[in-house]
């Protein structure tokens, strides 16, 4: 069985045909779908998608690009949301985000990454040109209490294997079945599957070969195949273990 650690089924492309997707991503052994909040307009939603079915997963989080959206109250409505979560996301820093300033996301990472820490729950972090100072965050925070995943993480091997030092887990997405791709693959090469995920980040990132489609959950066995492909094991193999990672970091 797969876990997709990162899928947005709230999202109107994906909901519209929830059904069918979700049947078609059974088919593959995907049974069990991690969906991250990015602002509280969503989370309602996602709250009512998790109770609606089974194997649904629901996280909240403040996303770096809504990040002007932190407001004093923000934490109370993650307090109530995060009662049924099995984790706080998805957060963290982008610095290719316009309008929104690195002051202010700054100040909602550390306000979320707080809670988490006081409430036992992992974190779902986003980071795009940003991975110095969100280690240097998460460190500061005490990050490694509660653990967590680098969502569809695009650094290097020396910065993946800072983020693992804290109790973080990598997260390999439809990126590493590109054409061109180099980093993803040397990423999954050099690290063991212990440390890794598995995602698609539907709708978006869709891998190969249905690039230029919609993203959704069954595609999740394509980026298996070529994780397995790269450590040269059986297919198998990279389902047992990389859901294991996900069942003990979420409790679920």
């Amino acid at each position: 069985m797969f876990i997709d650690t990162h899928c947005h089924l709230d999202h109107p492309s994906l909901l519209a045909r929830l059904p069918e997707l979700l049947k078609a991503a059974e088919r593959v052994r995907v049974t069990r779908y991690i969906i991250p909040g990015v602002g509280p307009d969503c989370w309602e939603s996602i709250s009512a998608l998790a109770e609606s079915r089974d194997g649904i997963l629901p996280a909240y989080g403040l996303h770096p690009m809504l990040a002007d959206q932190y407001q004093d109250d923000l934490i109370e409505k993650l307090v109530f949301y995060a009662k049924d979560a099995v984790a706080v996301g998805e957060i963290g820093l982008d610095y290719g985000v316009e309008g929104v300033s690195r002051e202010q996301q700054i100040l909602a990472l550390r306000g979320q990454l707080r809670f988490a820490v006081e409430t036992g729950l992992p974190v779902l972090f986003h980071c795009r040109k940003a991975f110095q100072d969100l280690l240097r965050i998460a460190k500061e925070e005490n990050v490694q209490r509660v653990g967590g995943v680098m969502h569809a993480f695009s650094g290097s091997i020396e910065t993946a294997e800072e983020f693992l030092k804290l109790g973080l887990l990598i997260s390999i997405s439809g990126t590493i079945t590109y054409r061109n791709a180099k980093r993803p693959i040397a990423l999954v090469d050099k690290l063991p599957l212990d440390c890794l995920l598995l995602e698609t980040d539907a709708p978006d990132m869709t891998p190969e070969p249905y690039r230029g489609r919609v993203n959704e959950p069954a595609f999740l066995i394509e980026i298996a195949r070529k994780v397995a492909e790269v450590k040269g094991v059986e297919l198998e193999e990279v389902a047992e273990v990389t859901t294991r990672n996900a069942g003990l970091l979420f409790r679920c």
